[in-house]
């Protein structure tokens, strides 16, 4: 049986607001926890006008307290931008106020060059990657006996769980990475939806080596999805995301997410249009039993139970539909 995930960027519809966006994350958190969804991710974004989704951690603190089962996890914190030590005692605290129910998916940073300067200013140099990783995995296992660099030091608090951990990743790299650390594996079908993502997945499963915190691979498929009742209403929301994802790509972005009728008025050039084809490989579009029978055949290609759905599709009660529908698509049995 397929598990469904949400990941909510936190979306600022045109003629809304940051905070009315966040409040709306949250009322799709509560919504998603209802409906039986496994677990709800938030992102961590800068620059991005359009979303209000910059920090994970405090979003995710607010979020748990609203809801009370299910997991709430970031994808991603963008791991090279900070400390690995400090991250782990957000998390921990996270885990300790809410144990069993947190998650870090843990990304690279793809950020816009003054993000990148702003967040590591005060940085003489950075850390590999791999070696972030590794101190993440020492803190959450209180591990003061390897050697190390900080080997006497705690991640506070001590407490006898740990948040599930989860690489994100679209490539071989991140895959070797969350294979060899023995981590869940996270793939941005939604990023770049080609038969190498299943090369990719099946590298990971391949070559896993069993961690403390996790003893056999563990696969999870992110893809955007646009759902409505009918086809028609699916594709007008399809062509509001397609215009969204075209902002996001230019450099002049407006700071909402446009509307329906906005993408309607504008309408797209050749060479946008060209844009539009190839983006549309990376969302799954119709009816709830076209989605889902997406959704399985996207299950089967990359062997898993698990996929986590981006409803980033215009308007909040559109997007809380969209669950809604999945949901009885897929019979999911909430509280």
């Amino acid at each position: 049986m397929i598990s469904l995930n949400i990941l909510d960027y936190s979306p600022i519809d045109e003629g809304e607001t940051a905070a009315s966006a966040l409040k709306q994350t949250t009322e799709l958190a509560q919504l998603a926890e209802g409906l039986g969804f496994k677990r709800f991710w938030v992102a961590e974004h800068h620059q991005v006008e359009s979303v209000a989704g910059t920090t994970p951690e405090m979003l995710m603190m607010h979020l748990a307290a609203s809801t009370k089962i299910i997991r709430i996890g970031s994808g991603g914190v963008m791991l090279p931008h900070y400390s690995a030590y400090k991250v782990a005692e957000n998390f921990r605290m996270l885990e300790a106020l809410y144990p069993g129910r947190i998650d870090l998916g843990i990304g690279r940073s793809r950020s816009y060059r003054i993000v990148n300067e702003a967040l590591n200013e005060s940085k003489t140099k950075r850390l590999p990657y791999d070696q972030q990783l590794t101190d993440l995995q020492k803190y959450f296992a209180d591990d003061t006996e390897s050697e190390h660099r900080f080997k006497p030091l705690l991640a506070m608090p001590i407490i006898e769980t740990a948040p599930e951990l989860w690489l994100l990743g679209t490539g071989p790299g991140s895959a070797r990475l969350a294979a060899e650390k023995g981590m869940g594996y996270a793939f941005a079908h939604f990023a770049k939806p080609s038969q190498q993502g299943v090369e990719v997945v099946e590298a990971y499963r391949s070559k896993f080596q069993p961690s403390a915190f996790l003893k056999e691979p563990k696969v999870m498929i992110a893809v955007f999805a646009v759902v409505a009742e009918t086809a028609e209403k699916a594709e007008e929301l399809a062509t509001a995301f397609d215009l969204w994802l075209l902002f996001v790509e230019s450099d002049s972005q407006p700071p909402y997410y446009p509307s329906i009728d906005t993408a309607k008025r504008r309408g797209f050039s050749a060479n946008e249009q060209e844009k539009v084809v190839r983006n549309r490989q990376r969302m799954l579009i119709g009816t709830a039993e076209q989605v889902k029978v997406q959704i399985e055949s996207l299950a089967e290609r990359y062997n898993t139970d698990e996929i986590t759905i981006i409803p980033n599709i215009s308007g909040a009660d559109h997007r809380m539909n969209e669950l809604h529908l999945l949901a009885s698509a897929f019979n999911l049995s909430g509280k």
